[in-house]
């Protein structure tokens, strides 16, 4: 799996909205950027993708910021990737189901769609809370 600069940040940026979900109120771009070292351009523009997504609301103004559309412990890691990169694994753009091999090659479709199964399983089992409690899943620790 290749986990692109924008996944990254995104994961970093919705990492940070979570730890400060105690704090109540709205965080700004600014201090998600610098305390993450995300390009503020770079990260606006994936808030607004996680806001379409439905991760993330937002207020302007003095008071406004971003924070998250619900509880960190209701959004996981795969809610963040799908959010910004689309489906989580795909063979030249199509589902792992909807593509085809002939002869020899004709098992790599099982190979990709038990891959798929197997980062769903980890990716939708952690959830931003977890992760901005340095705590991972007890099933997930087993696989380190």
């Amino acid at each position: 799996m290749r986990v692109s600069a924008k996944a990254d940040y995104a994961l970093r940026a919705m990492i940070e909205l979570a730890a400060a979900e105690a704090e109540g109120g709205p965080v700004k771009g600014d201090r998600v950027a610098q305390a993450q070292q995300i390009p503020t351009k770079f990260l606006e523009n994936i808030l607004g993708d996680l806001r379409q997504g439905g991760l993330v609301r937002s207020q302007r103004g003095a008071e406004g910021g971003y924070w998250l559309a619900r509880p960190g412990a209701e959004i996981s890691v795969a809610d963040v990737i799908r959010a910004v990169e689309g489906p989580i694994a795909h063979v030249r753009g199509v589902r792992p189901e909807d593509v085809g091999y002939t002869g020899s090659a004709a098992p790599l479709q099982d190979l990709w769609i038990a891959l798929r199964a197997n980062m769903r399983a980890v990716l939708e089992t952690v959830t931003l809370a977890d992760l901005a409690r340095g705590e991972l899943p007890a099933d997930v620790r087993r696989l380190l």
